[in-house]
């Protein structure tokens, strides 16, 4: 059977991958930072400050900004992983997607909050288990369950490599925030890359 997870294949395969768009999504993951960072700060209430309606949905409007960003770099990155030329068209294409997004982030952030409270062993498992639901509902159209199903059907048999994966992906993000923070802007979309790579691979039909 083939070793669809191989360490250096996946970092090799990103990296070499990033290189070949390395300004353009670089570019997109500094200027949506500046962009997020000046809307965080200037409805962040002060201290004192009551939480009031018009702070709510910025809040909201926050969380769609993060979603459609998100779905839409990560297509980017695949078009790039494709060997095909990103294209700003994708944030547009994943905009209808926004609000199957938005449920199945909330989702999986209140599976994955759940299981760490028991014992973090449970929110770990099932977060690498379904860790791929956001890339089924970009690349395949998926639903919010159907996604989360699929994800836990690629990945049976997988966890203990996706969690070393994982360690690596975790340990790149370290490296970058302390490379006096420029670093993150490269290591964010290596990391997306490394994210899709695998997703292709765990996708793809078994060899004869």
């Amino acid at each position: 059977m083939e070793d669809k997870i191989v360490y250096p294949d996946i970092f090799k395969t990103a990296w070499r991958k990033l290189m070949s768009q390395f300004w353009l999504l670089v570019g997109l993951v500094i200027g949506f930072t500046i962009i997020y960072s000046l809307i965080t700060i200037f409805t962040t209430p002060g201290k004192g400050e009551t939480i009031g309606i018009s702070n709510i949905v910025v809040m909201i409007l926050g969380l769609l900004l993060y979603g459609l960003f998100y779905m839409g770099f990560l297509r980017n990155c695949m078009q790039t992983l494709d060997g095909e030329e990103p294209q700003f068209s994708a944030y547009g294409q994943v905009s209808r997607k926004l609000p199957v997004f938005i449920v199945s982030y909330i989702l999986f952030n209140l599976i994955l909050i759940l299981g760490l409270t028991l014992f973090i062993i449970p929110g770990i498992y099932l977060g690498i288990r379904l860790q791929f639901y956001l890339a089924f509902i970009v690349e395949e159209n998926c639903g919010i369950l159907e996604s989360f199903k699929k994800s836990w059907n690629i990945t049976k048999g997988m966890s203990l490599k996706l969690f070393v994966m994982w360690l690596i992906m975790m340990l790149i993000l370290f490296a970058g925030s302390i490379a006096l923070l420029i670093g993150i802007f490269i290591a964010v979309p290596l990391i997306i890359l490394m994210y899709g790579y695998m997703f292709r691979k765990l996708t793809e039909p078994a060899a004869q």
